[in-house]
């Protein structure tokens, strides 16, 4: 296969990527391909090599979720056990959607499916890091500092968000930045491209950001987040916020 040719791209810092896959075709290429656009790219195949890499602090790992003898989602649960580094799954099949996602849920960042573009995979990965390395984008607040909806309250200066009699939860950047498009415009549908502009999580036409954060923000609102009742999805549409908002 021809590697399409290499971009310096803008990362300051040389990133780290572990891969983690027991195809060796695909290992060398992977690791080619990331290291001539200016990454430090280490492949391994198993449990064991995947510990040493994670004591080495990658900068962000790409796990195939059918490994022939280890588990791969179990391997994500390890991940998430140990660090924060972010994630790319890639599945084997296009029929795989409850490896994809399940792999969200457990706190994956992106996915790809085989066959995939190098380019492609480059382009997320590139967007993932340069999102980690400023932190995600700082969203001020307006109005009152304190909005309610449901049974909830957010603090918009601490970014906290509580129910009466229990300990308030933390949100991250990216969680309260969605959080914050919701609010700005509840019980009206709203596009992934509207959401993925309002939060500013739109580096790269490939981004799925704005789908790995409803999942991580809903497991904090939603009492049963498999069946969501604040932030519905509206097939072929986007989402919903299915709360009236007031601004205290």
């Amino acid at each position: 296969m021809t590697l399409p040719q290499p971009n310096p791209g803008s990362l300051a810092v040389t990133p780290k990527i572990t891969i983690v896959d027991d195809d060796q075709a695909m290992r060398n290429m992977l690791v080619e391909y990331l290291d001539q656009n200016g990454m430090l790219a280490t492949a391994v195949t198993d449990h064991a090599g995947l510990d040493k890499q994670l004591k080495e602090g990658p900068s962000l790992i790409i796990l195939d979720l059918h490994l022939g003898q280890e588990d791969g989602l179990d391997l994500l649960r390890h991940i998430r056990a140990t660090s924060d580094v972010p994630v790319i799954v890639i599945t084997g099949h296009r029929r795989d959607e409850i490896d994809r996602v399940v792999g969200l849920e457990l706190g994956a960042d992106d996915y790809l499916t085989k066959p995939f573009g190098l380019r492609e995979l480059l382009a997320r990965v590139r967007t993932i890091l340069r999102r980690r390395m400023t932190g995600g984008e700082d969203v001020r607040p307006r109005r009152g500092q304190r909005a309610r909806f449901g049974a909830w309250e957010l603090d918009r200066v601490t970014r906290r968000i509580q129910r009466a009699g229990e300990e308030s939860i933390a949100l991250t950047k990216n969680e309260y930045a969605l959080l914050h498009a919701f609010l700005d415009a509840p019980n009206r549908p709203l596009s992934r491209e509207h959401l993925l502009h309002a939060t500013r999580m739109h580096d790269d036409v490939f981004d799925r950001s704005i789908d790995v954060q409803i999942l991580r923000l809903r497991r904090k609102l939603e009492d049963d987040p498999a069946v969501p009742r604040i932030i519905e999805t509206l097939r072929g549409v986007g989402y919903v916020f299915r709360a009236q908002v007031e601004t205290v």
